[in-house]
C-alpha cells in the first residue's frame, strides 16, 4: 500500500502544504534577526501566522463555492498555490529596516494563501483517503512530507543565504511550490459525486451541528480544548528555534546543517514509529505515551541554552526534541481524522487543525517578549509546565485504559466511506 498512487498524492500535497509555513517560521525569523530585528518584534511579527488558526472562518466559502476549472478541491489547489509563488518572490524585494510593515502584510498573504491551500489539500486527502488502512497510513505519509518540505526553507535556504542576497533566496524558494502545481494538474478529483453544501449557510452551519450533537456539548468543549492544549507546550518551545540557535553563537551554516538535517530524520522515524505503535496500543494510550515524551524532550532546549554553541549538543537536543514531535504528531493527527466526519470535511478539518495550530501562533506573538523578559532557560522551563494541561485533559478525551476501537464511527453513510 505504501507506493500506490494516493501515497504518492499524499507525499506531493503534503509538501506543497509545509513549505510556506515553514518558510514562515523559519526562514523569516531568521532573515529578520539576522538583519537585527529584535526578538520582541520578531515575535510579535510571527501572528502573521493567525490565518493558520482563523481558516476555519472561510473554510466555508472554499467548501460551497468551486472555481470554473478543475473542480471545486483542484481548482481552489492551483488558485492558492500560483498566489503563493508570486507572494513568497516578492518578500525579498524589500529590507527589513526600511519596510517592515510590507514584509509582515506580504508575510500575511502568504499565510492566507497557505491556509487556504491548506483547507482543500486537508478535504481532498480525506475524501481519496477511504478505508481505515488508507485514512491512517495516508495521513503519516502528508505529515511526513509536510515535515520534509521545512528542509527546503530551513535547511537549503539558510545555506544559500550565506553567499547570495536574500532578493534571490525567495524566489528560489517560491519556485519549490511547482512541485504542487505540477501535481495539481496531473490528479483528478478524489470524488465523483462531491457533497456539496445546499447553500453558504448550510457550510457554515452543518458541520458545528453535526460535531456538537453528535459528541454533547460538554464533551466537545472537552475535545476542542484538549486540541489546542496538546502540543502548546511544545510548540512554543520550538517556535523561536531559529533566533535561539543565532543567539548562541551558531552561523547559519552550521544551522542549515545540523539543526535542520537533526529535526528532519527524527522527526519522519517518529511519524512512522508512532504510526505502527497505534496501531499496536491505540490512539488514547498513544496520546498519553508520546504526550509524556514531548513533555520530557523540552528539557534538552534547557541543556542547550546552558552549554552554549556546541555542535553534537545541539543535533543531540534537536534529535530528541523532534523524534517527540514526530510521534506526538502521528497521535495527534490520527486523534483529529477520528473526530472528523466525511460528510463535513472541510470546515471541521479547517476547525480542528486551526485549533491544533492556534498555540504555535500565540506562542509566536509572546515568546519573543517571554525571552527578553526572563531569557531563555526560565523560558523553557515555562513550556514544560505549559505542556501540563493538555496531559490532563486526556483523563476526559482519551482515557488511557478505554477499548480500542472507543472512537466514535464514521458518520457518512457506508457508501461513502
Amino acid at each position: 500500500m505504501l507506493f500506490t498512487r494516493k501515497m504518492l498524492i499524499c507525499v506531493g500535497l503534503g509538501f506543497a502544504s509545509g513549505l510556506p509555513l515553514f518558510l514562515l517560521i523559519q526562514l523569516v525569523p531568521a532573515w529578520l534577526r539576522l538583519e537585527g530585528v529584535s526578538l520582541t518584534a520578531i515575535g510579535f511579527f510571527t501572528a502573521i501566522q493567525y490565518p493558520y488558526s482563523l481558516k476555519f472562518l472561510w473554510s466555508p466559502f472554499v467548501e460551497r463555492y468551486s472555481p470554473p476549472w478543475l473542480g471545486r478541491r483542484r481548482g481552489w489547489m492551483l488558485i492558492t498555490q500560483v498566489l503563493l509563488i508570486g507572494v513568497i518572490s516578492a518578500l525579498g524585494v524589500w529590507q527589513p529596516a526600511d519596510a517592515l510593515l510590507m514584509i509582515t502584510f506580504i508575510a500575511v498573504l502568504v499565510a492566507v494563501f497557505s491556509a487556504t491551500q491548506d483547507i482543500v489539500i486537508d478535504a481532498y486527502r480525506r475524501e481519496l483517503l477511504v478505508t481505515d488502512g488508507e485514512l491512517a497510513l495516508g495521513n503519516t505519509v502528508h505529515v511526513q512530507a509536510y515535515r520534509l518540505a521545512g528542509l527546503v526553507p530551513g535547511s537549503l535556504g539558510m545555506i544559500l543565504a550565506g553567499f547570495m542576497p536574500w532578493e534571490w533566496v525567495f524566489p528560489i524558494m517560491a519556485a519549490f511550490m511547482g512541485v504542487g502545481i505540477v501535481l495539481t494538474l496531473c490528479i483528478r478529483e478524489a470524488q465523483t459525486e462531491p457533497v456539496v453544501p445546499d447553500s453558504l449557510r448550510a457550510a457554515i452551519t452543518e458541520p458545528f451541528r453535526e460535531f456538537f450533537s453528535r459528541r454533547g456539548h460538554r464533551a466537545a468543549l472537552a475535545v476542542l480544548a484538549f486540541m489546542f492544549l496538546y502540543k502548546l507546550g511544545d510548540n512554543m518551545a520550538t517556535v523561536l528555534a531559529t533566533p535561539f540557535y543565532i543567539d548562541l553563537g551558531f552561523s547559519t551554516t552550521q544551522i542549515g546543517l545540523i539543526a535542520k538535517n537533526a529535526a528532519l530524520w527524527p522527526s519522519i522515524i517518529g511519524g512512522v514509529l508512532g504510526g505502527l505503535i497505534i496501531v499496536k496500543i491505540g490512539i488514547n494510550r498513544g496520546l498519553w505515551v508520546f504526550g509524556f515524551v514531548q513533555l520530557a524532550t523540552i528539557f534538552g532546549f534547557v541543556w542547550l541554552s546552558q552549554a552554549g554553541a556546541v555542535p553534537w549538543i545541539l543535533a543531540v537536543v534537536i534529535a530528541a526534541e523532534y523524534l517527540g514531535v514526530g510521534l506526538g504528531t502521528a497521535a495527534s493527527v490520527a486523534f483529529i481524522a477520528r473526530e472528523t466526519a466525511k460528510t463535513a470535511v472541510a470546515t471541521q478539518f479547517a476547525l480542528f487543525t486551526a485549533l491544533a495550530a492556534l498555540p504555535r501562533v500565540l506562542a509566536s506573538s509572546v515568546s519573543g517578549l517571554i525571552v527578553d523578559t526572563i531569557g531563555w532557560t526560565q523560558f523553557f522551563y515555562l513550556c514544560a509546565i505549559l505542556a501540563v494541561p493538555g496531559m490532563l485533559l486526556l483523563y476526559w478525551v482519551a482515557p488511557f485504559n478505554a477499548p480500542f476501537d472507543d472512537g466514535r464511527s464514521d458518520q457518512a453513510p457506508a457508501s461513502q466511506r
